[in-house]
């Protein structure tokens, strides 16, 4: 019987991942509106990732609920090659920030789930953050992948800093008000929860 509950937990934390990788995919996918969706859409991802955070937490009590997250995503850009230096650096940073949090707060708390959200929230922007950190690389990419005239309309997004600013702070308030969203929605699993 501890088998099947292992291996149904393993599957329901694999479809989670899914799902994650599904929100990323939204999030990328969104630059074809225009680059402003993808550069700032990160601010609003969170509203999702929190209910997947936190049906990944009550499943995995212990040290590895971001972790297996952000690792399956990990781990398919490494073989992709949409890996690059940046997404490496602020996905290792941001799981790790997150890992720590929910230790510190406590495995089985909500608290520790809230906490630990925080830093998770921002997982996208490593993902985007090579608009910034190699902006010349970046606008040829979009030269060679995207329509005629996408890098002129990326320009101006990559070099408006205070509207990255206002997008990354903005994480925040939505962040938290998505945990709160997902502990409603995920009623049941957050009661599960000290």
């Amino acid at each position: 019987m501890d088998k099947k509950l292992t291996f149904k937990k393993v599957a329901v934390v694999l479809l989670m991942a899914v799902a994650y990788l599904a929100t990323f995919i939204l999030g990328a996918t969104s630059g074809i509106i225009h680059p402003a969706c993808y550069a700032y859409i990160g601010a609003l991802l969170p509203l999702v990732f929190a209910l997947v955070y936190l049906n990944t937490c009550t499943i995995i009590r212990g040290f590895g609920a971001a972790t297996a997250l952000n690792g399956f995503i990990f781990v398919l850009f490494l073989i992709t090659g949409e890996a690059d230096v940046a997404y490496i650096i602020g996905t290792v940073v941001l799981t790790a920030l997150a890992e720590v949090l929910r230790k510190a707060n406590g495995y089985g708390t909500l608290k520790g789930v809230r906490r630990s959200f925080l830093p998770f929230a921002f997982s996208f922007f490593a993902y985007t953050a090579h608009w910034w950190t190699d902006t010349e690389g970046s606008l040829a990419a979009a030269v060679e992948e995207m329509p005629a005239g996408y890098d002129a309309l990326m320009k101006p997004v990559i070099d408006n800093i205070p509207m990255l600013i206002v997008a990354l702070v903005l994480t925040i308030p939505v962040a938290i008000f998505g945990m709160r969203l997902a502990e409603r929605i995920l009623k049941n699993r957050a009661e599960e929860l000290e």
